[in-house]
């Protein structure tokens, strides 16, 4: 229970629920003990008075008799279905306290969870797989909620009808209670063994499920490369063999759930057949009558639900342990960027790095060693460099989503770890490597950044990223809706529209991260026409391979293995004859034999 102890929080937060609750379940239980005590009496009111009735055979007074008689017995049953019926009442109530509570709980706790994964670094999720954030704060969070609402909720009832039932039991007989109360213990242990070994099999179907799901997942994402390479009916062998484990796993939990039922009928039956003995041996010897064995036979029943829903609570409250300690680890993953002095100001846009250097926490790779450059407001910086070179690292650092611990990088002479995060990030714009759109229409997404989202610079922010045309040729034009990843639009126009949602909200520092690397020349030239206009008067950060983008830049670094080996402008790096000119003399070849090929086709 130690793990379950971070929920005590969320108790004392909703105590009036759970004092409600429990009031409800006192009340509820009261309502079930009594009907029993009604079903005595008028047994014993049947039993005394039928011979009675007998004796008056042939008599008119026997009418007059059985008037009464019956009305007796029609009184008690009305009472009986009274007690159901206000039982059922409260029971209502029970769940409309302890259960609601619980998805309070749910809520707050999926909340909780939700703010603090927005909070870890970049580095986390580097760390951990999707899967398991999503399994977390869903799988995991769910069985945490059956603790707090069927768990907490079938304890009170069994607590508080021990409480109530068995000093009543025993002042009514303590042979009859003893002989009723001996199979149930039994009964509790049988179902909590069979309850692990059914939630031992439970969880090689989840496995088994998130398999079958994952497998299913990658086949319908990647069916262009399935239907490409002619592997469908490889792909349907591999899902035929995970649905075979799959019902494999579900016909084994199945013979284990087919023993539950049975085995509580047979301890049940055991428990009131031992009830019938004692109470007709205690009859016999005039100590009881017919009615407190009915009586007692409702006792049984009554609670063998609790006594057994006491294996299962024991069950729900060990995978609730086991879920909260998995989310506990998360939850108390600390974030290691924090604002240091909490800066809100508007930046100019000076970015400068000095003796920086980096390595990645969770891989150990060193990105970069003792970077230092200087860009001034509304000025101009390409950094160049081939594959695994740190330029994608710098974009990070200044976006903050790593700290460095070599060296120092400031923004507008301040260092930029005293900076308010969401102040420092919302003057940023980062258009990334890997683009990501979200399922949504193609307005929302560039407007994704925007506090009050105008039509006008959506509108305006797609003509400087030159894919407003691609956009009005959809049916729907910005209400087009892109599929998951933005998978219906082609990667180029995917590039764009991440450059139109970075430029959108007109930020002081915009960073390039090889943001044309997926269009054509021609479309590269309309773009960076676009951008010279974009750039003035804010800093821009142009990362990427192709020196055609680096030429805008009022300066160009070339990295290479996380060095500075050559910087200046464009002319100055053509002119030393180094890394730099024979990146352009390559590429302005591949280019022409680009151009040529082109006009061949055409």
């Amino acid at each position: 229970m130690k793990e379950l102890k971070y929920l005590n929080k969320y108790l004392v937060k909703y105590k009036r629920l759970i004092l409600l609750g429990t009031l409800f379940v006192v009340i509820s239980n009261v309502f079930q003990i009594v009907p029993a005590v009604l079903v005595r009496h008028s047994l014993d009111l049947v039993s005394e008075n039928i011979r009675v009735y007998r004796s008056f055979d042939g008599l008119a007074i026997q009418d007059n008799f059985f008037g009464v008689f019956a009305f007796g017995i029609l009184m008690y049953a009305g009472l009986i279905l009274l007690m159901a019926l206000l039982r059922g009442f409260f029971l209502y109530l029970v769940r409309q306290t302890l259960i609601v509570m619980s998805r309070y709980v749910e809520f707050d706790l999926k909340n909780e969870i939700f703010a603090h994964y927005q909070a870890l670094p970049l580095s986390f999720y580097r760390k951990n797989n999707t899967g398991d954030l999503m399994n977390r704060i869903s799988e995991d969070v769910s069985r945490v909620r059956m603790y707090l609402g069927p768990a907490i909720m079938y304890g009170l009832q069994l607590i508080t009808l021990f409480m109530m039932l068995i000093p009543w039991m025993f002042h009514e007989s303590i042979t009859l209670t003893w002989y009723a109360l001996i199979p149930l213990p039994l009964l509790s242990l049988s179902i909590f063994f069979v309850n692990n070994i059914i939630e031992r099999r439970s969880e090689e179907i989840q496995k088994s499920q998130s398999r079958l799901s994952t497998f299913v997942q990658e086949a319908f994402s990647g069916i262009r490369v399935l239907k490409s390479f002619n592997r469908e009916h490889d792909s349907i062998r591999k899902f035929e063999n995970e649905s075979e484990d799959y019902k494999r796993q579900s016909l084994k939990l199945t013979k284990v759930q087919a023993l539950f039922f049975p085995l509580i009928m047979g301890l049940i039956g055991l428990s009131s057949i031992l009830t019938i003995y004692a109470g007709s041996t205690e009859v016999i010897q005039g100590n009881l009558t017919l009615g407190n064995i009915a009586e007692f036979i409702i006792y049984v029943n009554l609670l063998t639900w609790p006594v057994t829903s006491l294996g299962y609570t024991s069950s729900l409250v060990q995978r609730a342990e086991a879920s909260q300690k998995r989310i506990n680890e998360f939850l108390k993953t600390q974030s290691t960027i924090v604002s240091e002095k909490n800066l809100e100001t508007e930046i100019k846009g000076k970015v400068e790095f000095h003796d920086v250097s980096f390595t990645y926490p969770d891989t150990g790779i060193k990105a970069l060693k003792n970077i230092s450059f200087t860009v001034n407001p509304g000025e101009s910086l390409a950094i160049i460099g081939t594959t695994g070179s740190g330029k994608s690292t710098i974009s990070a650092l200044i976006s903050r989503l790593y700290d460095v611990r070599e060296g120092e990088i400031r923004i507008d002479d301040a260092p930029i770890a005293h900076y308010n995060l969401q102040a420092l990030r919302k003057q940023t714009g980062y258009v990334p490597q890997d683009v990501f759109l979200f399922s949504d229409t193609i307005a929302n997404n560039i407007a994704f950044g925007m506090d009050d989202p105008q039509e006008e610079k959506i509108i305006r922010a797609a003509h400087d990223a030159d894919v407003y045309h691609n956009i009005m040729a959809f049916p729907q034009g910005f209400s087009t809706r892109v599929g998951e990843r933005g998978i219906t639009l082609s990667g180029g126009q995917k590039q764009r529209v991440s450059i139109a949602r970075a430029i959108v909200h007109e930020p002081r520092i915009l960073m390039l991260d090889d943001a044309l690397s997926a269009v054509d020349t021609k479309t590269e030239n309309n773009i960076l026409n676009s951008l010279k206009r974009i750039m003035q008067g804010r800093t821009t950060i142009i990362i990427s391979h192709r020196v055609s983008s680096a030429k805008l830049a009022n300066k160009i670094i070339v990295l290479i293995e996380g060095q500075i080996v050559e910087e200046g402008t464009h002319e100055s790096l053509i002119a030393k004859q180094g890394f730099y000119k024979e990146l352009f003399d390559k590429q302005t070849k591949a280019d022409e034999i680009q151009v040529n090929e082109s006009e061949d086709i055409a």
